[in-house]
């Protein structure tokens, strides 16, 4: 039976081995890796939870801001309705007053509106619009189409004279906005007119104190517009679509809204398809803004890039500040190298062989003269100096010009090229029937007095001479000898040689060949 061993002795201890090392300092590595992984994402989260932080913080101060800046207006708005009114009514008393004086004094109008300065123009216009003489005043603006400038400048005068200017200025276009009325017998376009008037309107219908945030328009007038703006949309599907809209009746209604102040946040992708659609009307670019398109102006400018207008998205470009996102310089190179590309694929369009040079060679002029005024509207000459661009456009007028000069042949150096006779000589015009000869003229004579008096029947035309490419005339081209020729009738034109070589296959029943310039 064994011995139990004693507690209190002493035993050998166990020596521990090297994989337990190797575990024990494996354990320990991975327990510091993880701790620095959980250290650092601590630490991502505290940065990122302070730049949260910062980023509530800043946008409850901007909030502040724009919450003060709000009530302060607020506040200046509601203060500034009492003068505002008290300058309405003092004005519409004024008018009132003046319009009473007109409609007193006895005082011949000219029926036909002719004024020979502005002063005469604006008095005209003033006198309608005082009377509240729509349809008068409407006829007036478009019979001066070629004073527009002047219109522009006078007109905003006229209308502050109005009682009601907003109604005035709807009754005045409603013969063609938004449905034109005219019907079949419409003649020209009169957008141009209805633009001007609204953009006359806007000065004379802002609050003279705060400005264009607020438009003094009546409640009544301002639904009369949204229901004119919502019949413009309407008709819309009759004209075929965005697509098929013109130009210039979108930008009546564009303008339309902003002036009246009746932009709809719900249609304003309508609006930009209509933007975008006529962006290469020069204002569309302020209107885009006006409409509240501004946040979307990037992807506007980058869509007309895409689809090859680049000139009109230079000036979206400048108007709402893109400069550095889209450089003007390149768009510009870019646009005449698609111009370019244009004018090559004219030239080998093979239906338009008779006039592809002259197409192609407009085509390149209109990109050169367009390119240059931007240059020189946006200041761009140390970036893109225009001197070769106009080097090029001189040559191309230049070329354009001695294509139309004439080619001046000698008389009797013309051959006939198709049959080897002679040429017939150059016309005398193209509206007479009138012959000149090319060759010298006959010998004076002396009429035998045993001849009758009249003039024998004449022959038909005999077989041309046998002169083929000979330049010289015919030895005897005339029929009559000058001593049997008859006097000439009283009253009577003197006529051309009778016998003279056969013109255009006259003498063989083939019908003449005409050059082709004459009918071009």
């Amino acid at each position: 039976m064994g011995s139990i061993p004693d507690p209190g002795e002493l035993t050998e201890l166990t020596q521990p081995s090297f994989d337990e090392f190797q575990r024990q300092t494996s354990l320990m590595t991975s327990c510091t890796l993880l701790w620095k992984e959980l250290s650092d994402h601590i630490n991502s989260l505290e940065q990122n939870l302070m730049k949260q932080s910062e980023t509530l913080k800043r946008k409850i101060e901007a909030l502040d801001s724009e919450t003060k800046a709000s009530l302060d207006s607020l506040k200046k708005r509601e203060l500034s309705i009492e003068d505002s009114v008290k300058i309405a009514l003092s004005r519409v008393e004024f008018n009132t007053k003046a319009a009473m004086r007109t409609l007193g004094d006895d005082v011949e109008d000219n029926p036909d509106g002719e004024v020979d300065d502005g002063d005469g123009l604006l008095q005209h216009l003033k006198s309608t619009c005082l009377k509240m003489e729509a349809k008068e005043f409407w006829s007036f603006v478009i019979g001066k189409k070629k004073e527009i400038d002047l219109l522009r400048e006078k007109i905003p005068a006229a209308l502050s004279e109005c009682i009601d200017p907003a109604r005035f200025v709807m009754e005045a276009i409603s013969e063609v906005f938004p449905v034109d009325k005219r019907g079949n017998e419409g003649g020209s376009d009169l957008a141009w007119a209805c633009v001007l008037i609204l953009e006359s309107l806007i000065p004379v219908v802002v609050d003279p104190v705060i400005g264009k945030s607020r438009i003094l328009v009546t409640p009544s007038m301002k639904e009369q517009a949204k229901e004119i703006a919502e019949t413009w949309k309407k008709s819309l599907e009759e004209r075929g679509g965005i697509e098929n809209v013109k130009t210039p009746d979108v930008h009546t209604f564009l303008q339309h809204l902003v002036t009246f102040g009746i932009v709809k946040k719900e249609d304003l992708e309508l609006y930009r398809k209509l933007v975008v659609a006529s962006a290469w009307r020069k204002q569309m670019p302020k209107l885009a803004v006006s409409l509240g398109l501004g946040d979307q102006m990037p992807d506007m400018i980058e869509e007309l890039i895409s689809k090859g207008q680049q000139l009109d998205a230079v000036h979206f470009t400048y108007e709402v500040g893109l400069v550095d996102k889209f450089p003007p310089v390149p768009l510009l190179k870019s646009f005449l190298r698609d111009a370019k590309k244009a004018a090559s694929s004219i030239l080998d369009d093979p239906n338009n062989t008779g006039r592809a040079a002259q197409l192609a060679a407009r085509k390149e002029q209109s990109a050169l003269r367009a390119v240059i005024k931007c240059i020189e509207e946006y200041k761009l000459e140390a970036e893109f100096p225009p001197e070769n661009l106009k080097k090029r456009l001189e040559q191309l007028e230049k070329t354009k010009t001695e294509k139309r000069k004439p080619v001046v042949v000698p008389a009797n150096k013309r051959t006939r090229v198709n049959n080897g006779g002679p040429m017939p000589p150059a016309k005398a015009g193209r509206l007479t029937n009138a012959y000149v000869s090319s060759f010298p003229a006959p010998p004076p004579f002396v009429r035998s007095p045993s001849h009758t008096q009249y003039p024998a029947p004449v022959p038909g035309y005999p077989s041309p001479p046998p002169m083929y490419g000979s330049r010289s005339p015919p030895t005897n081209p005339y029929v009559y000898s000058p001593e049997a020729a008859p006097p000439p009738l009283a009253g009577s034109y003197p006529g051309a040689p009778m016998n003279y070589p056969a013109y255009g296959g006259y003498g063989n029943g083939l019908a003449p060949a005409y050059q082709q310039a004459y009918y071009r």
